[in-house]
């Protein structure tokens, strides 16, 4: 598999797994001239608008979860997030940046790791 066929196989895990814990994607891989968001979802039961950060690994080469995300990183996503927010008629009671690893092919299962409220 090529790198943007494992991205895509991650993200589309990540967007299984939050169904499961009670967040619905809204859109995914909203670009701007700024970069991108993988994932944004709302968990309406409590009215959080959560913008997710998707790293999929096939192995530890790269580092964890905690490596693959730096403050720098967090600090482009809160601008991201600020800008698409700015976009919408819409407002919620809460913002959350999460960021959801996948890694696939070590085990039969992939395995998610859900790390909520980074930044």
């Amino acid at each position: 598999m090529t790198r943007a066929e494992i991205g895509a196989l991650g993200e589309q895990l990540a967007v299984e797994h939050m169904a499961t814990v009670g967040l619905r994607a809204l859109v995914r891989n909203w670009r701007c001239r700024y970069g991108e968001l993988d994932v944004i979802a709302e968990d309406a039961a409590t009215g959080t608008v959560v913008f997710v950060e998707v790293k999929t690994r096939t192995g530890d080469g790269y580092g964890g979860l905690a490596e693959a995300v730096p403050a720098q990183k967090v600090r482009r996503l809160r601008r991201l997030a600020a800008l698409w927010l700015a976009e919408q008629d819409r407002r919620w009671s809460e913002v959350r940046i999460d960021v959801i690893g996948v890694r696939i092919g070590r085990r039969r299962e992939p395995e998610i790791i859900h790390l909520q409220g980074v930044g």
